[in-house]
């Protein structure tokens, strides 16, 4: 096994950095994926792949993903929940990899609430 030298070491300590400012600290927009148990074997999993994949590619840092529990509306999972700053959150119901895309695309980014795959505002 090969030692580990300064540059990875700090590579590492950048990657985690980024990693946790996802969780903590400010943000203006949140993204919830639901993942109880109902969520995770409904799809979340590949829901929040998808999620973070998209984040990755936005390079955006004022966007926060959180892991929650179930919400209890086991038969709508995957939910996704959309907090923007000064606005109503927006549940989103039955999400795949290719719907949680575009949430993110043109609700996230560009402020178009997608209205076939909402349940609700709360």
């Amino acid at each position: 096994m090969s030692k580990l030298t300064i540059d990875d070491l700090k590579k590492i300590k950048e990657k985690t950095a980024k990693e946790t400012s996802l969780r903590h600290g400010e943000a203006n927009i949140k993204l919830m994926v639901h993942m109880g148990t109902c969520g995770i074997a409904a799809g979340g999993r590949d829901v929040m792949n998808a999620l973070m994949d998209e984040l990755a590619k936005s390079d955006r840092q004022d966007i926060r993903v959180v892991a929650s529990g179930c919400m209890g509306m086991c038969s709508s999972e995957p939910n996704v929940t959309v907090e923007v700053q000064g606005e109503e959150p927006i549940i989103y119901q039955h999400m795949d990899a290719n719907k949680m895309r575009q949430v993110f695309k043109r609700h996230v980014l560009l402020g178009e609430v997608q209205t076939d795959f909402a349940l609700a505002k709360i």
